[in-house]
Parts: structure tokens; C-alpha cells; sequence
């Protein structure tokens, strides 16, 4: 990557964690990044309400005429975390209580860098630049994704920094390579009494209680899962009954649950068997009962011949690259995007004992910015 390029990025990268913003909420981010390529690029930018894309319509030939290379697309999310950062970062978060604490100002400063070069070097076909809002809920992916089919894109890739392994290794692998999770919430509502005298009411703590026992014994952490064809989690997240009134007993309470799975049909049948304990629970106790799903993302499938570019663009920058075992347990949306177009998403090592993303020692690293645009240039080319 050109050295000003890189310099120019990193600053940015900088002040795009000074200034977070949450899901859906990305205005200023939006509207930073989109002032940096008007300023850097010669571009044309789209702005799309709650997202934006750049593209570069492809080399032009002797009669003018844009090149005619099949559409390609990389994208990056731009959201960030309900975190507070940790003190003594000189460009720490100013707005309190959200920090980019999973490297989404990493990736939209190495997208920006990509843009540059690409404006900087040419292209042989078209090349769109997708900055996607609200990956942290899933809520962004399927809105941007939609973009595939409207510009006729034939190829998609996204990158995502990864620690606990070794800095700049790429790390790939075909087919499912992130699982689908959602979140579900569980409301079971009786009647109140007073706490000298509950059984007047219906008091839903015991059946919650018991709802709890019975999703970990389902699909705990230890658990195996025969009448599953793949790996399958749930995650008790809250448990709430009632409230610290001492005088009242409790009449309405929730179970939320986050559940993950390898597939998209073990996730779905997983949610139907908790559904139906949560009913038998219910009526067993006379209560009523609701549920309320959110934050789904879907199984994220990179194409095998896609993984093999990336493979094949790492050996031709010297990077070392490295499979994984099975997926990673974490969801991504860019699974959207890998439903529409064939495509990959791959992760770049920020090293083998880098602080974990989500937490609060993480920063984006930035050594790992040139390694990003330099990957995604060679993608261009094989």
C-alpha cells in the first residue's frame, strides 16, 4: 500500500474510534467516511440513508467506454459497541458508554485505503465499496445486501480482524464458516398477590426457573446434540422475575436466550422445542405466555472457489494462511450478502495474545490496516 495512503488511513482510523456511534445510529460516521473519499477519490458515492457505497466504474477504454470486467463488491461494517473505553488512548471515545471495541473502525479505514488505491491505480472492471450500518444487531446486512442484485455484482468479500492468532496471518476456510444465532425471549405472565399470601396468584418463577434448567440441559455448553447435524448452543443471557417489592409477589417474568447453531434448520428446531417446553411450563402453572425474537443472523457460507482466491491472493503477498476446524461460534451478517452473490469473508490475525475483541484492553491494530488493502488489491487481480 502507498505509504501517504497508509498514513492517511490510520489517522482516520483514529477518528473514527474518537467519534463511535451504535447500530443504526451511524449519522456522523456515515457522513466522515463519505467526506474522506470525496475529499481523497475521485468516486462516485451513493448515499443510501443508513448506509453508503463508493464505486469505481472500471478502467475506461480507447473510446471511453468503462471496462466490462464482471462487477466486484467488498464491504465493511461501520458500527460500534454499548462499551466504555478504557482510559489512556489518545484518540479514546467521546461519546460515553460506546467504544469500537470490535474493530469497525479498523475495517472502514482499510476499505477507505482500498478505495484510494483503486482510484489511485485503476481497475479493469467495476469495483463497489459497501459501508454497512448495524452489524452488532444484524440489522444492516440484509438492507445493504440487496445492493448485489440491484448492480448486478458477481463477487463479494469482507474481512474481519481476528486475535489469538498470529498478526497478519489470513485465516479462511469454505463453507460455513460463522454459525446463525438469534435472540429469544421468553414472557410468562400469572397474576399478583400479596407476598403473605401467593397462593392467591400465579407466580412465574418456578416455571422460568425450570425453563432455564431445561435449555441448558437441551443445548448447554457441554452438552451433545444427536438429533442435530451440526453444533448447537444456548446461552441464558436474563432471568427475570418480578420485581424488589417485598410486599408483592411476582406475576410477570422473561427468560431471553441467545441461540446458536451451525445451521440454519438446527436453529429453527431449536427454537420450536423451546417454544413447546415453554408452553407445556405455562399451562402447567396456568400462565400465559409470549415470545419475541430479535437480532438474527443468518449461517454465513463463504463459496469454495471464492476461499480459494483468498488463499490464493495470501500465498501471493507472502502472507501466511491458516484453515479453521470448524466454524466460528460468533455470527456475522455478511451472510446476507453470501445468500445473493458468491463470495468470502476471511479474518486477518491481529496476534496470538492480542486482547480479544469485546473486551475492554482491545484496540483496533493498526499493522494489520496495509495487510487488509493490500489483500483485498490482490483479490482484484487473481
Amino acid at each position: 500500500m502507498n505509504q501517504e495512503i497508509q498514513e492517511k488511513i490510520v489517522r482516520l482510523r483514529h477518528e473514527l474510534h474518537a467519534h463511535p456511534e451504535l447500530s443504526m445510529e451511524e449519522r456522523e460516521t456515515k457522513k466522515r467516511l463519505m467526506d474522506f473519499l470525496s475529499e481523497h477519490t475521485s468516486l462516485k458515492i451513493e448515499d443510501r440513508g443508513r448506509f453508503f457505497y463508493a464505486v469505481y466504474e472500471g478502467r475506461k477504454d480507447g473510446t471511453g467506454h468503462s471496462g466490462h470486467g464482471e462487477p466486484i463488491a467488498f464491504r465493511a461494517d461501520m458500527d460500534a459497541l454499548p462499551m466504555e473505553e478504557k482510559a489512556g488512548l489518545p484518540y479514546g471515545s467521546q461519546n460515553p458508554g460506546v467504544c469500537h471495541k470490535c474493530g469497525h473502525d479498523g475495517h472502514s479505514a482499510a476499505l477507505c485505503g482500498l478505495a484510494l488505491e483503486v482510484d489511485r491505480l485503476g481497475a479493469e472492471r467495476p469495483v463497489y465499496f459497501i459501508f454497512q450500518h448495524g452489524e452488532e444487531i444484524g440489522g444492516g446486512g440484509e438492507e445493504c445486501s440487496r445492493l448485489l442484485t440491484e448492480k448486478g455484482i458477481r463477487q463479494v468479500f469482507a474481512f474481519h480482524n481476528m486475535s489469538g492468532y498470529p498478526e497478519k496471518t489470513v485465516v479462511v476456510k469454505s463453507g460455513i464458516i460463522q454459525c446463525t444465532s438469534k435472540g429469544l425471549t421468553v414472557e410468562m405472565e400469572g397474576t399478583p398477590a400479596h407476598a403473605s399470601q401467593p397462593e392467591d396468584g400465579k407466580n412465574p418463577a418456578a416455571a422460568l426457573s425450570r425453563l432455564a434448567l431445561e435449555v441448558e440441559a437441551l443445548a448447554g455448553s457441554n452438552q451433545k446434540w444427536p438429533e442435530f447435524d451440526g453444533f448447537l448452543l444456548a446461552t441464558i443471557v436474563e432471568l427475570s422475575v418480578g420485581s424488589r417489592n417485598f410486599g408483592i409477589a411476582a406475576s410477570r417474568g422473561s427468560l431471553s436466550v441467545t441461540l446458536r447453531a451451525d445451521y440454519e434448520r438446527d436453529l429453527e428446531r431449536l427454537d420450536e422445542m423451546i417454544r413447546e417446553q415453554a408452553q407445556k411450563l405455562a399451562l402447567e402453572y396456568g400462565l400465559s405466555v409470549s415470545f419475541h425474537e430479535q437480532d438474527f443472523f443468518p449461517e454465513t457460507v463463504n463459496d469454495e472457489e471464492a476461499a480459494g482466491r483468498v488463499r490464493k491472493a495470501a500465498a501471493a503477498l507472502g502472507l501466511p494462511v491458516t484453515g479453521l476446524p470448524r466454524p466460528f461460534r460468533g455470527s456475522e451478517d455478511f451472510g446476507y450478502y453470501l445468500k445473493r452473490c458468491p463470495g468470502a469473508i476471511f479474518y486477518i490475525g491481529n496476534g496470538t495474545d492480542y486482547p480479544q475483541l469485546h473486551t475492554m484492553d482491545y484496540d483496533f491494530n493498526d499493522q494489520i490496516l496495509e495487510t487488509a488493502v493490500d489483500l483485498f488489491l490482490e483479490l482484484l487481480r487473481v
